[in-house]
C-alpha cells in the first residue's frame, strides 16, 4: 500500500520533475543543438501536459481519491513510462530512438488504461428501466436458482397494546 500511496503523491511532482531532466540532461550529455530544439518545442510540453492529464484521469477515479493511492496497473503504467523517460534524457545515440518510441507507446498505453479503469468504476452498476407508460423501476439480477436449504421469509408482526391510563 505504500507504493501505491507513493506513486499517488509523485504524480504530479513528475509533471515538472521529468520535463526538467530532459532539459537537465540535454545540457549533461551535450546532445546538440537540433535535440535542444526538440527538447524544448515537443519533449518538455507534451510530457508535462501528458503527465497532468493522465494525473487527473488518475485522481479522478472515486478508490483512488478515498485511499489516496493509486491502483498497482497505474504504478506499473506510470514506473514503466517514468523510466522509459529518464532514459531519453541520457541522450545516448544507441537507443535513444528506441527509447523514445518506447515511451511514447508507454504513456499511450498509460492513457488508455486509465480511461478504461475511469469507465469501469464510474459505469453504473444498476439498471433502471422505464415503461412505456412511464414508470421506472429497476430491474431485477439475473435470475438466480436459490439453494432449496435456505429458509423462507419470516414475517414478524408487534402486537399493539392500547396504552395504560
Amino acid at each position: 500500500m505504500w507504493l501505491r500511496r507513493v506513486f499517488y503523491s509523485w504524480l504530479l511532482p513528475a509533471a515538472f520533475v521529468l520535463p526538467l531532466w530532459l532539459v537537465v540532461g540535454w545540457v549533461i550529455f551535450d546532445a546538440g543543438g537540433w535535440a535542444l530544439l526538440w527538447v524544448l518545442f515537443i519533449a518538455v510540453p507534451s510530457v508535462f501536459l501528458g503527465q497532468l492529464v493522465l494525473m487527473l484521469l488518475v485522481r479522478a477515479r472515486g478508490t483512488v481519491r478515498a485511499q489516496r493511492a493509486a491502483s498497482w496497473l497505474d504504478v506499473a503504467g506510470f514506473g514503466v513510462w517514468h523510466l522509459l523517460t529518464i532514459a531519453v534524457g541520457f541522450y545516448n545515440l544507441a537507443w535513444f530512438g528506441v527509447a523514445l518510441v518506447l515511451a511514447i507507446v508507454a504513456a499511450l498505453a498509460v492513457f488508455w488504461s486509465s480511461l478504461w479503469q475511469l469507465w469501469t468504476e464510474a459505469r453504473p452498476r444498476v439498471t433502471l428501466v422505464q415503461t412505456a407508460g412511464g414508470t421506472g423501476f429497476i430491474a431485477p439480477p439475473s435470475a438466480r436458482p436459490e439453494p432449496e436449504d435456505l429458509p423462507g421469509v419470516v414475517v414478524i408482526e408487534e402486537k399493539r397494546t392500547p396504552p395504560s391510563v
